[in-house]
């Protein structure tokens, strides 16, 4: 199977980022914009985390300061995890912290690695390869 896929795994990559940044992109418009099922956030913080989910996730999206965008979207994901779900208990699964824990650790990734393919980094000519 890694014969056959793994040719294709730099387009694999890309899309991952690029659907990974699009749903990001989604909870932070849910937060400022209390859309696609959400509610308007008004409190400083929620509406920083929107901001970040926001601009963060269409940067990660369209591969444009990826590897900028990724760490601090990150980091976001962290806080968020350890501030909201982490006193409910101790694993992902029992506080409901496990899309926290994914982006964090996927955002991780695309830090280390920038746009890659199908970025707009990549066609500047700053992404890591």
């Amino acid at each position: 199977m890694q014969k056959r896929l793994g040719r294709y795994s730099n387009f694999f990559y890309a899309l991952m980022r690029i659907v990974t940044g699009a749903l990001f992109a989604c909870h932070g418009a849910q937060k400022l914009f209390g859309v696609l099922g959400g509610q308007k956030q008004e409190a400083p913080l929620f509406v920083a985390a929107g901001v970040i989910e926001f601009g963060g996730g269409i940067l990660i999206a369209v591969g444009l300061l990826t590897s900028i965008a990724a760490f601090i979207a990150c980091g976001e994901m962290a806080v968020a995890y350890f501030k909201q779900h982490a006193p409910a208990g101790l694993w992902p699964i029992v506080n409901h912290g496990e899309l926290a824990v994914l982006f964090c650790f996927v955002f991780l990734y695309i830090a280390s690695r920038g746009s890659g393919i199908l970025g707009i980094d990549s066609l500047l000519g700053k992404a890591r390869r």
